[in-house]
């Protein structure tokens, strides 16, 4: 069978790459800072695992981009990263953010593979996808053994199908409340347990910043992460479900930055628009008016937060232009 390599990528295949690119290139600064302070012996192999999955990622991608004549993106480099720099966030949270790798590209890689229509690209993608399932397990699993592991809330079972007989199934403001469908708890929870992790990350961020403006920056990022946290919280505390826990406590006090400016700011728009995109899911799965509401209000806080950051990153010179369209009316000019 062809494999295509003669066909070109298509908007959507080349899309995917960089980002895939980008993505990549960021992992590998933070875990080579990781495992020069990893301390537990079962944390550390994981860690080690990841990254060579994210350096093996890099090789293959910058063969498609030569192969294909188009630029290979810079990324991120090991001048954003000081390995020796003293430890800024616990063991922990090491093992939490490769969970979050883990959840996030499985997502990531799921819609490459369905973007992608040359053979050997797809090929590429789903093996991404295999790795990544794998990797969220195994991050899982280490929770799980270590104690750590939060589950998302327990409901009572259903006796019988039921059908919804009434409009006020849908509305949320006035009046007695519905309680909450299942997914509507897992999605809440898994929002709330997201900006949780959120807060952390930029505590951490915000106090080896050099730059006032990004300090100022990531500073507002934490605060608005704490809010929809308590938001969260709220609607599903009202239907007397538990909350994630916090992870504040597993960043030190270190103000020695080991990463830079420039990839702290690039790292905290990339989980924004990463959230923008869970909250349109949770969004379009919830059935309730004042859950959907506070979504709608939510998505438009953290995009003009998003906005700003790139702002930020194009007056810094921070914002790498991903591949776009040829400007044929100003190629046309004489």
């Amino acid at each position: 069978m062809d494999t295509g390599k003669n066909i070109r990528l298509t908007s959507a295949e080349l899309s995917q790459l960089w980002g895939s690119h980008q993505n990549d290139t960021l992992a590998i600064c933070m875990l080579r800072y990781f495992l020069n302070h990893v301390e537990d012996t079962e944390i550390r192999p994981l860690l080690q695992h990841t990254l060579e999955i994210s350096q093996a990622h890099i090789l293959k991608l910058t063969g498609f981009f030569q192969e294909e004549g188009n630029a290979v993106p810079q990324g991120l480099t090991e001048d954003d990263v000081n390995e020796s720099a003293p430890r800024l966030f616990s063991d922990t949270y090491m093992l939490m953010y490769l969970q979050q790798v883990g959840q996030l590209g499985l997502n990531a890689y799921s819609v490459a593979v369905a973007n992608s229509t040359r053979q050997d690209i797809h090929t590429y993608f789903s093996e991404c996808l295999r790795e990544y399932t794998e990797l969220h397990a195994m991050a899982n699993d280490l929770l799980l053994a270590k104690g750590l592991y939060v589950r998302p809330p327990y409901i009572p079972t259903q006796d019988n199908v039921s059908f919804v007989d009434s409009t006020k199934f849908l509305t949320g403001w006035f009046g007695k409340r519905r309680p909450l469908l299942s997914l509507e708890v897992a999605n809440l929870f898994a929002n709330a347990q997201r900006n949780a992790l959120g807060v952390s990350t930029l505590i951490g961020f915000s106090q080896v910043a050099r730059s006032k403006e990004v300090t100022n920056y990531l500073i507002r990022g934490k605060e608005i992460a704490a809010k929809h946290v308590e938001i969260f919280g709220s609607i599903l505390r009202e239907d007397d479900l538990p909350i994630p826990m916090t992870w504040d406590s597993e960043v030190t006090k270190s103000t020695t930055p080991p990463f830079s400016d420039k990839l702290m700011t690039v790292a905290t728009t990339g989980l924004i628009a990463i959230g923008i995109g869970y909250y349109g899911t949770s969004m379009a799965t919830s059935m309730r008016a004042d859950i959907n509401t506070h979504y709608v209000r939510l998505t438009g806080e953290i995009g003009k937060y998003s906005l700003d950051g790139a702002k930020l990153m194009i007056k810094n010179g921070w914002l790498e232009q991903p591949p776009m369209q040829a400007d044929r009316d100003g190629l046309a000019k004489p």
